[in-house]
């Protein structure tokens, strides 16, 4: 009996294997589509673009001839946009939709289930690829890796990297004094955010980032909102902290981001050999120019007043939330004067009312550029940061452009978004095809 049972299971193995090998891969041809590549100011005239499995295969002005079996699928663009998936580059996939005490106190598993629920709003409102800075996204990144859960693809930074009383230092009162080599906090048990007080500390909190899977590091080097004990003027991570960080992300072939409103927060941050600044709101001229002059990316967000409104009134965090507002138009100006490199982000936290205006902020970026730097901004331009991530880019691809053999991560639109930017602003009529990595996760055409 034990010997058939061995056959039963070596034979049910090599028909499975046999299976899998046999299975074409799935097929989709857009037909009479102008394209939005990523990068041209113009859509293309008419054309056919053939996805195989995840990849662009062909991209032609003329029909494209194809096995029109029930393995392939047509889509009749009749002179619709296609366009790359739009990025973005400053998410939090797990602190979009609780409030800061519900996270703290909360249910782990509800919380990952709630954020699986948004994952797959934020993938039907177009964004087919999020940087995660900051939480514990990497299960929910397995989860939507694997098709369990329809999402965005996940660049995860892992547990914000912070000091005591510092931006992300969410402990309570009671919880200091931290004694050394004693038990994780709540706050760092979760994931969320851990604190790091000396260089060799950020080493070690910056290594098991990278061990749990983080594509790239997120360190606050200043003051923030949301963190009830860090003002917005404080600069918190020393040199030679950043630096033990910038050292072990480029260790392991990637680079560090960091959290920065202020000049001398960035400016500290640049010369410790950060790549990246997320927000820089408060920035004045001279520190624009050394942006400019050494190449560092700018990961900058359209806040809109009502993103206050997450805060309660009469709050410092709510005060310290229209202060940075406040600065978004000279941001953005300084920004297009010195011609930084900018991303594109949103940081929608603890709200999903503003999560739904994802677009929206994507589209009031027309106070500072054209349509199509807009777009580009959100797709090729967004992706050539992700590229930053080196050997640790989970994703190896091309993304962000509609070009033949870039991955298919596209958005059929019922308009041209070039023309009129406020398309973006109703995803749910507007973007009538939603396919990621070759899969169709709508199809209003059917």
């Amino acid at each position: 009996m034990r010997c058939v049972l061995r056959i039963c299971v070596l034979l049910l193995g090599l028909f499975s294997r046999a299976s899998a090998q046999q299975a074409p891969e799935s097929v989709t041809l857009f037909e009479d589509v102008r394209i939005f590549d990523g990068k041209s100011k113009e859509l293309t005239e008419p054309r056919h673009v053939l996805v195989r499995g995840n990849k662009i295969e062909k991209i032609s002005a003329s029909p494209i001839p194809t096995d029109r079996s029930a393995n392939t699928r047509i889509i009749k663009g009749n002179g619709r946009t296609l366009m790359p998936g739009l990025i973005d580059m400053h998410w939090h996939a797990l602190l979009v939709r609780p409030t800061p005490a519900e996270l703290i106190t909360g249910d782990v598993g509800y919380t990952n289930i709630v954020a699986s629920a948004e994952a797959t709003d934020t993938l039907l409102r177009g964004f087919t690829t999020v940087r995660d800075l900051g939480g514990p996204a990497f299960g929910l990144k397995r989860a939507i890796d694997e098709g369990i859960v329809a999402g965005p693809r996940i660049y995860p930074a892992g547990a914000v990297i912070t000091v005591t009383s510092g931006h992300g230092d969410f402990r309570q009162k009671y919880e200091v004094p931290r004694l050394p080599g004693g038990p994780l906090t709540r706050m760092e048990q979760l994931g969320g955010s851990i604190v790091a007080d000396s260089p060799d500390e950020v080493r070690l909190r910056v290594r098991e980032q990278l061990m749990l899977g983080a594509t790239q590091i997120k360190l606050t080097a200043g003051g923030g909102v949301a963190s009830p004990n860090s003002p917005l003027d404080v600069s918190t991570f020393t040199e030679f902290e950043l630096r033990a960080a910038v050292e072990a992300a480029e260790n392991w072939g990637t680079y560090v981001t960091v959290h920065a409103y202020t000049p001398v927060a960035i400016q500290r941050a640049i010369a410790a050999g950060v790549k990246c600044i997320e927000h820089g709101h408060l920035m004045d001229e001279a520190t624009a120019k050394l942006i400019a002059e050494r190449g560092i990316w700018l990961s900058t967000q359209p806040f809109p007043v009502e993103a206050a409104a997450a805060f309660p009134p009469g709050s410092q965090e709510r005060a310290k939330a229209l202060e940075v507002i406040a600065g978004t138009d000279r941001t953005y100006r300084l920004a297009r004067q010195h011609n930084l490199k900018t991303a594109f982000g949103t940081d929608i936290l603890f709200s999903e009312k503003q999560a739904r205006r994802q677009g929206e902020l994507l589209a009031s970026l027309d106070r500072w550029y054209t349509p199509a730097e807009i777009l580009t901004m959100a797709t090729s331009t967004n992706a050539e940061l992700l590229a930053l991530s080196g050997k640790r880019n989970p994703y190896p691809g091309k993304l962000g452009v509609v070009e033949e053999l870039a991955i298919a991560d596209l958005l059929l639109v019922d308009g041209s978004p070039l023309d009129n930017i406020s398309l973006l602003m109703d995803p749910e009529k507007n973007f009538v095809v939603i396919m990621k990595d070759g899969v169709i996760h709508k199809n209003t055409l059917e």
